[in-house]
């Protein structure tokens, strides 16, 4: 009997997933990682222990909850107040998910002598022809999370098992309630897990007292001052709403410039563009691309992105230049890109560092 180690986070996905793999004969630990905890002692919406801990006792299974408090403020908390203090727009679970949640897991399934780890994520692990592991699009297109687990390396993905990738919500929700497990209708987390009151401002103003900026400049796209604005953190490129500002006309967040303090304003026409260029990129079901090689793919610059047909050019060795066959609308940096191939399977991605205007 093969031991696998499930990440429990305390909701109805990952519940599920222990409750197939046990059924499926594994030798089940569930494990929830304490991520994170606020000061009022609460904790983050993605490790409910009394939640995990009601399923396993359910399910028959050993269960341990894990601090892993000071390596999410590590990877994830400081990168992700530093990155909106830099006016980028960053993907915290992106980097959750690697450097946090896949190596805590590893390390406990090493230490219990587990074969593998499984999350509810919904997404496969596939091994390509070509010897890698990659992801493959969840079936049922609306739940897919591989744009969130791009950055997974092939010895996590080697030792991961994800039994929801063919399964619809519905579905799962249906085996939870079939099964008896606690959490059956409990609803989905929406938001940043450690933003437990207020909005990710809110939360970056409490966290750090200083170093905020401040009030700056509303500019348009030729430089004119339109207004004043409460602070770069409270803005992302595509925002049309809480501006607090009066134009006479549909106006969105087109650039945030921190080296001067201003937002950029334009018209939604304004937040189309052909060209994105990334870096810190992660090859999946390819090892890399050589200088100056064309990829042809679809990439996702946002997660509720459906996708476009590109064109990728490895520009330097930790580079590429994205050039979209139709304009993609409200690219951000610090947002990540994710390159798929024709079969929905990843090829990659990385961190969106620059946006450019019209196709050469």
């Amino acid at each position: 009997m093969e031991k696998v180690v499930v990440g429990m986070s305390g909701g109805v996905d990952s519940a599920v997933a222990a409750y197939l793999l046990k059924k499926e004969g594994y030798d089940v630990i569930g494990i929830t990682l304490r991520i994170w905890q606020s000061d009022d002692g609460s904790e983050g919406r993605c490790c409910d222990i009394d939640d995990a801990r009601s399923v396993a006792f359910k399910l028959g299974i050993p269960y341990y909850a894990i601090n892993c408090t000071s390596d999410f403020q590590k990877h994830v908390v400081d990168p992700f107040v530093k990155n909106y203090l830099c006016g980028l727009t960053p993907n915290p679970c992106v980097e959750c998910n690697r450097y946090v949640k896949w190596e805590k897991l590893l390390y406990y399934a090493k230490i219990t002598g587990a074969n593998y780890i499984a999350t509810g994520h919904y997404a496969s692990v596939v091994k390509a022809d070509n010897g890698r592991y990659t992801l493959k699009k969840a079936l049922h297109n609306e739940k897919d999370q591989t744009y969130m687990l791009y950055k997974l390396t092939q010895e996590q993905l080697a030792k991961t098992l994800m039994p929801l990738g063919s399964v619809s919500k519905n579905e799962v929700r249906k085996i939870a309630v079939e099964a008896g497990l606690p959490v059956a209708s409990k609803p989905d987390s929406q938001e940043v897990c450690f933003v437990t009151d207020g909005s990710y401002a809110d939360y970056i103003e409490k966290t750090k007292k200083t170093g905020c900026g401040g009030e700056g400049l509303f500019v348009d796209e030729k430089g004119n001052v339109l207004g004043r604005h409460k602070g770069i953190i409270h803005y992302t490129v595509g925002q049309r709403k809480g501006l607090g500002i009066a134009l006479g006309y549909p106006a969105y967040v087109k650039e945030i410039r921190p080296e001067k303090n201003e937002v950029v304003i334009g018209s939604e026409n304004s937040l189309y563009s052909h060209i994105i260029l990334c870096g810190n990129l992660n090859f999946m079901s390819i090892p890399k691309m050589d200088k100056n090689e064309t990829v042809n793919c679809t990439v996702k610059v946002r997660y509720g992105h459906k996708g476009q047909p590109a064109r990728l050019v490895l520009t330097e060795k930790d580079k590429v230049k994205i050039t979209f066959d139709q304009p993609v609308r409200a690219a951000a940096p610090g947002q990540s890109a994710v390159f798929y191939d024709d079969g929905g399977y990843v090829i990659g991605g990385g961190i969106i560092t620059e946006v450019l205007g019209q196709r050469e």
